[in-house]
This record gives structure tokens, C-alpha cells and sequence, in this order.
């Protein structure tokens, strides 16, 4: 790193802290503007604010891409593009449609204040920020000399400085800038490398094999958890939110599936650095860092400082996204779920006050996990099994579920899971050798099945 490099991050921080501080046309007192961004999201904007936010993982992808090659696409790729598709299809035009704030408003509407609350609990798992706050952590750790307690609480903080007085215009203002920078880094960086290196041939000869293989050398069953795994999609706050604020149904359809089409572009580019990676640095002793190295090897000054503002830029797009759903979770859904309506102003300040607790939460978590992988596989293996067939099927009078058997079937399914990720801590192997989504899912689905047969009876 050189001065021009430093001048580079620190121009962007400025920048970034700027724009979000800077008050939007849409922007006003009402609390619409402040979660939804007065529901007048264009298609540009949606697609540049759902692209951004989906990426906040970028060194657990590098991570996974440096130990098991092309199947980092297998597992980080293709379930989600085929669960985004789903969602579009399905559930995009019915959530826009409704004209809700949250998931638990949904829950509510279809089910009742109980199974609100009780998938608020779940809501505010899922959005916790911790895995990429740990991520952003690693990399303030690489350019500067801090201990990881200091990086961990810098990086939530600076993230949630903007959200705090500007809300949704904010993040969509940042993520803007921030969906350009994340494409034009990882662009650089390829381009650099198949200069230096060359292209395929030089990979194949410099690789095991096992990284041209589907699964990566890992087994059908940890492969085919993540397609369950990637389900989380359905129920994600981020691409509700996104919906919910969009300017129409059609955006929100189309949004997403184009949407798709920049997620493979970017996997890709994401994938085959992780490939250069693991052939010029094969040696490494924390593979979360191989983007890191790489970059240090291989990358002039000036362009190094670009490829660490673009790996900044994605993972903050991500903490200050999450950290906000958090934060309406606890403001709104969980403080006002059995209140009357409070005033706007109340509202958002209690939103205020649940951004500061998402940061304190989320700072505690990630020093206690210290892997990403993990928080992401252990979050999605209790939340979707709680919120994905109730939520689905609520906004489908046909198949929704009967009311009173909605916080039992949640409650269960993110039991059962949570068992099974118990029993790894307390043994070192799942119980039976199963993935812990599966038995979530299964308890969810017979009590869905069960609910629908007693509900049929009785009429």
C-alpha cells in the first residue's frame, strides 16, 4: 500500500459519508420516506441497491472459492439465482401489491399479533450484520494496524453513521456508488491477472483437480444443504424491503431478475479471482484473505487502492442495508407490534435507538463466531425453517397456513435446527450426519401439511 492508495480509501470514506448525510428530494418527516424511500424506487436504483446488498460476503466467497474452486459457484450461485427467480415469479408483484413496511406486517395481516412477534424474533436473526461486519473487520486489519475489537466496532459504526439521519434514501444514494466500484474492482484485478498469468491453461496446471470438479471435493450432502440454504432468499427483509419501495409491481418483478443477471456476471469475476488466488498464493494460512494477498501480489499502485475501495464498498453496502432492516425490526415491528400507532417522529427515533443495539449485538457476535461461513450456515439453518413456508404461503389466501398453528410451526422448526447445530458444538458431528435445515424443514412441512388437514376437516 501506498500513499495514493491510502488517498483513495480515505477519499471514498468521505465521500460515501457525504452522500449519505446528503438530504434526498424524497426525504421528509413521514416514516414511508424513511423506511421505503416514499415507495418511489425506479428500476436503476433497484437494481443497483438489491446487487450491492446481496454481496456483503465477498471474503467468505473468496474463502470458498480459494479451498474448493469452480463449485464456489455451485454453492454461492446457482441456488440463489434459482431462489431470486422464485421470488420474482411468486412473491415480488403480491409483497409490492400489498403496501406493508416489514415481513412481520405481512405475518400479522395473514396470522395475527403473535405469529407477528414471533417472526419478528426470526426477522431480526436474519439481518443481523455480523458475518460482514467480521468481514470488514478482516479487511481494516489488512490496511491498518488495529486489534480485531477496534476494526470489528470502527466498521459497524462508520457504516451506520448515514442510515441513522437518512434511512432507505441513504443506503440507496450509497449503494449507487458502491454497486460501480465492486464491478470495476474485481474487473481490474481479472484483467491484471490474465495479463501477468494468462487465462485457463495457466489455472488448470496450477490447480488440484478437485477444483474443476462440481463439488470442490466436498460431499453431495454439504452441496445440496446449501440449495436448501439458499431458500433464505424467500424470506430475505432486504428483497422485501426493496419491494415494498418500489416504484411498481413491474419493477419489482423485473428488478429482481435483472438483478440475476448481474449476480452471475459479478460470481464469475468473484469465482476466478478466488482461482488466481489459490494457483499464485497456494500456501496461504487464512484463505479469508486471499483476496487480500492477491491483490498485494499482483496489483500496481493506485489500482490496489481501487480493488480495496471496491472490496469496502461491497461489504459496506451490506452492513448498512442489514443494520437498518435490524433496526426496524426492533423499532417498529417488535417495539409498536402490541401498541397503538405512534407518531411518525416516535417511530423512527425508537428505529434510531434499534441501530444502535443491531451495532452492539452485531460487534458481540462477531467476535464470538470469528468465521463467516458459519454465521452465514447457522443463521440460514434456523431462519428458514421458521419463516419460509408461513411467510410464502401467507400472501396466498389458498395455501395459507391456519393461524393459530403459525408460531408452533415456526417455533418447532427453528427448535429442531437448532438442536442438530447444538449437537456439532457439544460432539463435533451433527446428529445422524444431517445438515441441520433438514430437519427444520421437515417438522415446518408436516406441521403445514397437518394444519391443512385439520383445517380441511373442519370445513
Amino acid at each position: 500500500m501506498t500513499l495514493p492508495d491510502y488517498a483513495i480509501i480515505f477519499v471514498y470514506l468521505i465521500f460515501i459519508l457525504l452522500l449519505g448525510l446528503k438530504k434526498s428530494r424524497d426525504s421528509g418527516p413521514d416514516l414511508e420516506s424513511y423506511i421505503l424511500a416514499g415507495r418511489r424506487l425506479t428500476l436503476p436504483a433497484f437494481v443497483a441497491t438489491l446487487v450491492s446488498t446481496w454481496y456483503g460476503g465477498i471474503l467468505g466467497v473468496g474463502e470458498f472459492s480459494y479451498l474448493y474452486g469452480l463449485s464456489n459457484w455451485l454453492v454461492f450461485g446457482v441456488p440463489y439465482y434459482v431462489a431470486a427467480v422464485l421470488f420474482a415469479l411468486l412473491v415480488a408483484r403480491a409483497a409490492r401489491r400489498q403496501k406493508l413496511y416489514t415481513i412481520p406486517e405481512q405475518l400479522q395481516r395473514s396470522y395475527g399479533r403473535f405469529a407477528a412477534l414471533t417472526g419478528t424474533l426470526f426477522v431480526f436473526i436474519l439481518t443481523l450484520p455480523a458475518a460482514y461486519v467480521l468481514m470488514l473487520a478482516v479487511l481494516l486489519q489488512y490496511l491498518f494496524p488495529i486489534p480485531l475489537f477496534w476494526a470489528i466496532t470502527a466498521g459497524m459504526l462508520f457504516s451506520m453513521i448515514y442510515v441513522l439521519k437518512g434511512g432507505f434514501n441513504a443506503i440507496i444514494r450509497t449503494d449507487k456508488l458502491q454497486f460501480s466500484l465492486m464491478y470495476l474492482g474485481f474487473f481490474l484485478i481479472l484483467l491484471i491477472c490474465l495479463q501477468k498469468y494468462g487465462g485457463y491453461g495457466f489455472l488448470k496446471q496450477s490447480l488440484p483437480e478437485s477444483h474443476f470438479q462440481w463439488h470442490g471435493g466436498q460431499g453431495a450432502t454439504y452441496i445440496i444443504a446449501w440449495f436448501f440454504i439458499a431458500l433464505t432468499t424467500l424470506i430475505d427483509p432486504s428483497f422485501y424491503q426493496r419491494c415494498f419501495a418500489a416504484k411498481s409491481d413491474k419493477v419489482a418483478r423485473r428488478g429482481i431478475l435483472i438483478s440475476v443477471l448481474f449476480w452471475i456476471v459479478f460470481d464469475f469475476m468473484a469465482t476466478f479471482a478466488g482461482l488466481y488466488a489459490r494457483a499464485v498464493l497456494p500456501e496461504l494460512e487464512n484463505p479469508v484473505s486471499s483476496y487480500l494477498e492477491l491483490a498485494g501480489n499482483v496489483l500496481p499502485p493506485v489500482v490496489l487502492g481501487i480493488f480495496f475501495t471496491a472490496l469496502l464498498a461491497t461489504i459496506m453496502s451490506t452492513i448498512d442495508s442489514f443494520s437498518f432492516l435490524a433496526a426496524i425490526t426492533i423499532g417498529r415491528d417488535f417495539r409498536h407490534r402490541y401498541k397503538e400507532e405512534a407518531k411518525d417522529e416516535i417511530v423512527q427515533r425508537h428505529i434510531q435507538i434499534g441501530l444502535i443495539i443491531t451495532a452492539v449485538i452485531s460487534i458481540a457476535l462477531a467476535l464470538y463466531a470469528r468465521s463467516v461461513v458459519k454465521i452465514w450456515k447457522d443463521i440460514g439453518s434456523l431462519a428458514t425453517p421458521a419463516l419460509l413456508i408461513p411467510l410464502v404461503s401467507s400472501f396466498f389466501h389458498r395455501f395459507r397456513m391456519p393461524s393459530r398453528w403459525v408460531p408452533a410451526t415456526m417455533l418447532s422448526g427453528a427448535a429442531l435446527s437448532a438442536t442438530w447445530l447444538l449437537s456439532k458444538e457439544l460432539t463435533g458431528s451433527y446428529l445422524f450426519q444431517i445438515e441441520p435445515i433438514y430437519p427444520g424443514l421437515a417438522i415446518s412441512f408436516i406441521l403445514y401439511l397437518t394444519s391443512k388437514g385439520f383445517a380441511g376437516r373442519q370445513n
